[in-house]
């Protein structure tokens, strides 16, 4: 039953970061960001917390900045509403997953537009 408890943790601690980006943090560097997933330490003593920021490249920039100036809230807000006993030391990795899966998303757009322009195309008689 104790092999749950790091997947409750991480669960827990994801959803309320989601809540604090959502609703507490008022910083104007914060741009669109989104908890996409968070990897926890066998003792639950570190927790890394992958954020998808959509935007241009000063967009994400100002947006990390402005999550490791908020990390110590966020710790103590994780302390407040996750019951642990210590609280997690808490870093902020930006997540390019989903940028990346639109892209090659839109390659296979690309790949099969062309293959149905050659298919509608004229045909040799």
């Amino acid at each position: 039953m104790s092999s749950y408890r790091p997947d409750r943790v991480k669960a827990a601690i994801r959803q309320e970061v989601s809540n604090i980006l959502q609703r507490d943090l008022k910083d104007p560097r914060l741009g669109f960001a989104t908890v996409t997933d968070v990897d926890i330490s066998g003792d639950l003593q570190h927790v890394k917390i992958y954020v998808s920021i959509l935007g241009e490249e000063e967009s994400r920039t100002e947006t990390m900045k402005a999550l490791e100036s908020a990390k110590g809230y966020i710790r103590s807000e994780i302390g407040r509403r996750v019951p642990l006993r210590l609280t997690p030391e808490i870093t902020f990795e930006y997540d390019e997953s989903i940028e990346r899966g639109a892209r090659i998303l839109k390659l296979i757009e690309e790949v099969q537009s062309g293959r149905n322009d050659e298919e509608s195309g004229d045909m040799p008689k």
